[in-house]
């Protein structure tokens, strides 16, 4: 059984309105700006929300998180203002590129899709430091959210057949990199037994006050998550 179920995904950017705008337009979906200065990407379910929350700290280095699209061409998010980073090629099925005032992002163009429609978010990645932090990170987020880990034969492994997530899979893949900083991409949970995440391995960062509604955590690895109760408070 479950202990988590997805919310949603989280952005931070230094521009909400220009990283709101691009992601809206190449998933095909509304765009509402905050009056705050945050920005929201809604789709047809809750789930598919996608917040950009304005931060001051800038981008330093490459996102440990990023999305996967699907694609039937370049096109669309070229127009919305994506760039190239590093061309499809024979030892690699996707091109890495980068999102107008934001991050990177990987699109797989498929000859199933209409060069000219919406992408589709298939994958979110978290990087990690070896194929056994990889198994390792796989297996913790399989058992919060009711999924299952699965080896991918390659040297890293992936989470599936998760019913709360909007997306195929959470994959965990091995990077030279480490984490430097907090990630700019993170996901929201509802969780009702935030003792038993600690118990699991989680940290929290902070706990619901006057500002804030909802728990900020850690999983094992350093990445950040939030909680909120599934009733709210």
């Amino acid at each position: 059984m479950a202990l988590a179920r997805f919310k949603d995904l989280c952005m931070d950017a230094n521009d909400t309105g220009t990283v709101a705008d691009f992601w809206g337009a190449a998933l095909g979906r509304d765009v509402e700006h905050m009056a705050d200065g945050d920005a929201v990407v809604r789709g047809d379910d809750p789930v598919d929300t996608i917040w950009v929350n304005a931060v001051s700290e800038p981008k330093v280095a490459k996102h440990r998180v990023h999305l996967d699209l699907r694609v039937g061409s370049l096109d669309p998010l070229l127009a919305a203002g994506a760039t190239v980073i590093t061309p499809a090629s024979e030892g690699a099925r996707w091109h890495v590129m980068a999102y107008p005032g934001g991050g990177e992002f990987c699109a797989f163009v498929r000859d199933e899709m209409d060069d000219d429609a919406p992408g589709e978010l298939f994958e979110v990645v978290v990087d990690t430091a070896d194929s056994e932090s990889s198994r390792e990170l796989a297996d913790w987020w399989a058992e919060v959210l009711g999924g299952t880990s699965t080896d991918d034969g390659r040297g890293f492994w992936w989470v599936e057949d998760v019913e709360s997530m909007p997306f195929e899979s959470l994959d965990v893949v091995p990077v030279d990199e480490p984490k430097n900083g907090k990630n700019r991409v993170h996901w929201d949970l509802f969780c009702d037994d935030v003792r038993e995440l600690k118990h699991r391995g989680a940290t929290i960062l902070r706990k619901p006050d006057p500002d804030v509604g909802w728990h900020v955590l850690r999983d094992p690895q350093g990445n950040e998550f939030c909680a909120f109760p599934s009733t709210p408070q």
